[in-house]
């Protein structure tokens, strides 16, 4: 599903990715069905949204597409709005808003983790500002994540295999927070991880997992077994390198920052979609582990 809402007119213009009528219509209330384009790539859905808006007399343009592409014939917007996750703001985006325009997305890192971005274009074709609070939408469909299957990296099907045991103060119930799941996968963006209960998991009580981290190669994981009331987890690594290590230094980075919520993130997205993240200001880059 992926649906965008556009308005515009002589004074305003903007988009909204996806919708199924609701933002839509109260666009069109507010703003008036002339000022309001809808993209949604699903038919079916999208017939659904005409026909609620046919309920409330409204009739804003209704448009079966890849919202990531937006809508060109209305082009430039003032406002963009995505109700859809994305781990990359389209720079198509960009390139169909006015200057000062204000793009509003969900965004987050493949790991998980999600916040609204507020970014105001600039006549450089450079689009920057805040996170204003966290969200939790559907992803865009072109930017679904495919992982690799947890047995298919080496030695994980015969767990623990030969991979290194230890112990850590660091909870995998921890890694489960939204804030830090956005964080760790903004620092660590090859990152995924998995929960594991039942067989083949952690036994113990009702309350018992085994939480998995995996990369993007195939090739390292590593496990943390939870437990309640434990104050040190069992941890097994395997592969090149050594993930529980690095959530654990990015973990630390964290609280040498002041333990920052959402709204001390911000997002920069430049031509040709690159993009960064930055905590409290554009110029202070959160550092970024290469894959």
């Amino acid at each position: 599903m992926a649906r965008t809402v556009l308005r515009g007119d002589r004074r305003s213009n903007a988009a909204v990715l996806p919708d199924t009528g609701w933002n839509a219509a109260l666009l069109s209330y507010r703003l008036g069905q002339d000022n309001v384009v809808t993209v949604e790539v699903d038919p079916a859905v999208a017939a659904e949204g005409r026909r609620r808006f046919a309920g409330i007399g409204l009739v804003p343009l209704s448009v079966v597409g890849d919202g990531a592409q937006g809508y060109a014939r209305r082009a430039p917007y003032d406002r963009i709005i995505a109700t859809c996750g994305i781990a990359r703001v389209p720079y198509t985006w960009v390139e169909q808003a006015r200057e000062g325009a204000v793009i509003v997305a969900p965004w987050g890192p493949p790991y998980g983790g999600q916040a609204v971005a507020r970014l105001r274009v600039g006549g450089d074709g450079v689009a920057t500002g805040p996170f204003v609070a966290s969200s939790a939408f559907m992803r865009l469909r072109d930017q679904r994540d495919r992982f690799p299957v947890t047995r298919t990296f080496p030695g994980a099907a015969q767990w623990p295999g030969e991979g290194t045991r230890r112990t850590t103060t660091l909870s995998p119930d921890d890694m489960g927070a939204w804030h830090h799941m956005f964080t760790l996968g903004v620092r660590v963006p090859d990152l995924f991880c998995r929960v594991e209960r039942g067989e083949g998991g952690r036994e113990g009580g009702e309350g018992a997992y085994r939480l998995w981290l995996l990369e993007m190669s195939g090739q390292s994981w590593a496990t943390a077994d939870y437990e309640d009331g434990r104050t040190e987890y069992e941890v097994v690594e395997s592969g090149p390198r050594r993930l529980w290590a690095e959530a654990e230094a990015v973990m630390s980075w964290w609280r040498e920052q002041g333990e920052p919520g959402f709204e001390r993130y911000g997002l920069t997205v430049m031509p040709h979609g690159r993009e960064t993240v930055w905590l409290d200001r554009p110029d202070n880059l959160v550092p970024v582990r290469v894959p």
